[in-house]
């Protein structure tokens, strides 16, 4: 599956509503039979990770989120600092 392929969540749903107080960001409603199904096809772990998106439309939509982090500990390390008395010869002045 390419990376950047959507997958929706089935049977959840996120809405807001512009007549909600301020401190009410939206309702997350959840077909129990699909949410179910769906959560334990994606489920790492004991987890399954879930973006709330808006579209073009404006519309907002759920989506598992398929980031994973680097295994391995893969990380370009970062280059050592000079020492504190270190000249470097190359400096034109």
């Amino acid at each position: 599956m390419a990376q950047d392929e959507k997958i929706f969540a089935d049977g959840f749903s996120f809405k807001r509503s512009e007549k909600a107080p301020d401190f009410v960001v939206g309702r997350l409603s959840m077909k129990a039979d699909d949410a179910v199904a769906f959560i334990r096809m994606h489920e790492k772990g004991g987890w399954v990770n879930l973006n709330i998106k808006t579209a073009r439309s404006g519309n907002h939509y759920v989506e598992l989120d398929t980031y994973e982090p680097n295994q391995g500990g893969n990380k370009p390390k970062p280059a050592p600092a000079p020492a504190p008395n270190e000249v470097d010869d190359d400096i034109p002045f």
